[in-house]
C-alpha cells in the first residue's frame, strides 16, 4: 500500500497576492493595447503625425523586453520585493506623465518609462503565483496568468475607446491607477523578500549589443520613410548602430561560453523552431489592431467606441480557445492543433483581404474572431511544442527566449506595416490620380471645375489610395504566418506518456 504525499500548505495571505499578481499582469499588458482605439484623439491633441503612431505601441513593447531579459538578475540583486515595488511605483509615474504630455515626444517618452517598469512585472507575478500555489495548481495558475496577460491585450481597444470618447483619452491611463495601487499595497504587506545567496554574474555586454542592434533596427524602419532613407545622416548612424550592435553580439555568443542566451537552449530544435514561429505569431498579433482600427475609425468613419467594441469578439474567441487547447490531455499530439491554428489565423487574415469601403461591420467581426481562435489555439501548443523536449533547468530561460521573440516580432511587425503602409499609399495615389486634372475631371462633369472641387476630389483619392494600402498589410500578415507553417513538421514528437 502506498503512502500519500504530505500536502504542502499555501503561504498565509497567499488568497492577496494570487489576486495581486494576477492583476498585476493584466495591467501590465492592457497598457500595451488599450492607446489603440484612441488614437484618433491622440493624435488630435498631441499634433502626432500619421507616421509615428506606431511609435505609442513599439516603444512600450521594446523597453518591456530589455527589462524583462534582466528581471532575474534584478531580483536576486536587490530582492524580487524591492524590484516589484520599484516596477510599479514606476509605472505609476509612466500612466501620470502620458496623461500631461503635451507633444508626441513626451507621449512617446512616457511610454518608454512605462515599458520599462512593465517587463519586470509579468515573470515576477509568474514566479510569485508558483510560490505562493501549491504544486498541485501550478498549471491552474500558470493558465490563469496566461489568460490574463492575453486578456489584456484582447481588451484594451474597447476599454481605450469607450474610456476616451467618452470620458477623453487620459482617462485610459487613470483606469489602471486603483489597481496599480492595490497590486502595491498587497505586495508591501503580503509578500516577503526573497534574494539569491550570492549575487549572480549577468551578461550585460551581451544584452546591450543585441538591444542596440534591435532599438537600431526599429529607428530605422520607423524613421527611414520620413527621412527618405539614406539621404539622411539620421537614418545612416541608426544603419551603422544596427549592423555593429549585431555583430557585436553574434561575435560575443560564438567566442564565450556563458551568455544571457545560453548556447544550451539553442541545440534544443523544438525550442529553435518554437522561438521562430512565436516570432511570426508576435508579428501577426499587435501589428493586426494598430492596422484594424485606424481603418474603422479614419476611413470608414466608424465612432471610437465603436471600434474598440468591434475588438471584443477577437479577445472572447482567443481566451476560450486557450483555455480549451489547454484542457486536451498531455498526450495528445500538439502538432494537429499547431498547423489548425496557424490555418485559422491565415484564413483570417486572407479575409481581411476583402475588406472594403462598402462594407459593414460583419467582416471585421468575423475575421477578427477566427484570428482570436488560431492564435489561442496556437499559443498553448506552442508552449508544449518548446518546452516538451527542453531540460527543466533550461526552461525559465526558453520562457524567457520565447517571450522576448513574441514581444520582438510585435514590434517589428508594427513598423513593418506601417512602413509598407505609407509606401503604397503613395504608390496608389499616384496610380488613381495621374488623371485628376481639372480638363479632364470637367470633361467628364460636364462642366468646368475649379479649386475647391479639385481638392475634395483628390482628398477622395487620398482616402481610397490609403483604404488600398491598409487592405494589402493584411497580406504581408499573413505570409508571415504561412511561411512558418512548414516548420511544424520538422518539430520532435512527443515524449511518450511515463
Amino acid at each position: 500500500m502506498s503512502t500519500p504525499l504530505p500536502s504542502v500548505a499555501a503561504p498565509r495571505g497567499h488568497h492577496a497576492l494570487t489576486v495581486a499578481a494576477l492583476m498585476a499582469t493584466y495591467v501590465q499588458a492592457v497598457n500595451i493595447s488599450i492607446p489603440n482605439a484612441a488614437l484618433p484623439h491622440i493624435q488630435a491633441s498631441l499634433s502626432m503625425a500619421n507616421d509615428e503612431v506606431g511609435w505609442v505601441f513599439s516603444s512600450y513593447i521594446a523597453a518591456s523586453a530589455v527589462t524583462m531579459s534582466i528581471t532575474q538578475w534584478l531580483a536576486g540583486r536587490y530582492g524580487r520585493k524591492v524590484v516589484y515595488q520599484y516596477a510599479v511605483m514606476i509605472f505609476v509615474v509612466g500612466l501620470a506623465l502620458n496623461t500631461v504630455a503635451m507633444t508626441s515626444i513626451q507621449f512617446v517618452l512616457a511610454r518608454i518609462l512605462q515599458g520599462l517598469a512593465s517587463g519586470p512585472l509579468a515573470p515576477l507575478s509568474l514566479a510569485i503565483l508558483l510560490e505562493v500555489t501549491t504544486p498541485p495548481r501550478h498549471a491552474r495558475v500558470s493558465l490563469a496568468w496566461t489568460v490574463c496577460s492575453l486578456l489584456g491585450i484582447s481588451s484594451g481597444p474597447a476599454i481605450g475607446g469607450w474610456l476616451s470618447e467618452y470620458y477623453g483619452w487620459p482617462s485610459i491611463f487613470y483606469f489602471s491607477l486603483p489597481m496599480a495601487g492595490f497590486v502595491f499595497l498587497t505586495i508591501a504587506r503580503q509578500l516577503s523578500e526573497k534574494r539569491a545567496e550570492r549575487s549572480q554574474t549577468f551578461d550585460f555586454f551581451g544584452l546591450t549589443t543585441f538591444s542596440v542592434g534591435m532599438i537600431g533596427l526599429q529607428m530605422l524602419l520607423d524613421r527611414g520613410e520620413r527621412l527618405e532613407w539614406f539621404a539622411s545622416t539620421e537614418i545612416w548612424v541608426e544603419a551603422i548602430a544596427s549592423v555593429v550592435g549585431f555583430y557585436l553580439f553574434v561575435v560575443h555568443v560564438m567566442t564565450r561560453k556563458e551568455h544571457f542566451l545560453r548556447t544550451a537552449l539553442f541545440k534544443d530544435r523544438n525550442l529553435v523552431l518554437s522561438t521562430v514561429i512565436s516570432f511570426a505569431l508576435g508579428f501577426v498579433l499587435l501589428p493586426t489592431l494598430a492596422l484594424t482600427s485606424p481603418m474603422l475609425e479614419e476611413l470608414l468613419n466608424y465612432p471610437v467606441d465603436t471600434t474598440g467594441y468591434m475588438t471584443i469578439p477577437r479577445g472572447i474567441a482567443l481566451v476560450g480557445a486557450l483555455v480549451l487547447t489547454s484542457l486536451v490531455p498531455a498526450q495528445v499530439d500538439y502538432r494537429p492543433f499547431l498547423i489548425g491554428g496557424m490555418t485559422l489565423v491565415v484564413y483570417a487574415n486572407w479575409l481581411m483581404l476583402g475588406y472594403s469601403p462598402a462594407m459593414d461591420w460583419r467582416p471585421v467581426v468575423e475575421a477578427g474572431l477566427l484570428q482570436g481562435a488560431g492564435i489561442g489555439m496556437l499559443l498553448p501548443a506552442l508552449a508544449r511544442a518548446a518546452f516538451g523536449t527542453l531540460d527543466p533547468k533550461l526552461r525559465p530561460e526558453g520562457s524567457a527566449l520565447i517571450n522576448l521573440s513574441r514581444l520582438y516580432g510585435s514590434t517589428i511587425g508594427i513598423a513593418v506595416v506601417q512602413l509598407f503602409f505609407y509606401a503604397n499609399t503613395q504608390a496608389v495615389h499616384i496610380a488613381l490620380a495621374k488623371n485628376l486634372t481639372p480638363y479632364r475631371v470637367a470633361a467628364y462633369m460636364g462642366g468646368s471645375i475649379g479649386k475647391p472641387e479639385l481638392a475634395a476630389l483628390n482628398g477622395m483619392v487620398t482616402r481610397q489610395a490609403a483604404t488600398v494600402a491598409v487592405i494589402d498589410q493584411f497580406d504581408i500578415l499573413m505570409f508571415a504566418m504561412l511561411v512558418v507553417i512548414p516548420l511544424v513538421f520538422f518539430l520532435r514528437k512527443p515524449r511518450p506518456a511515463g
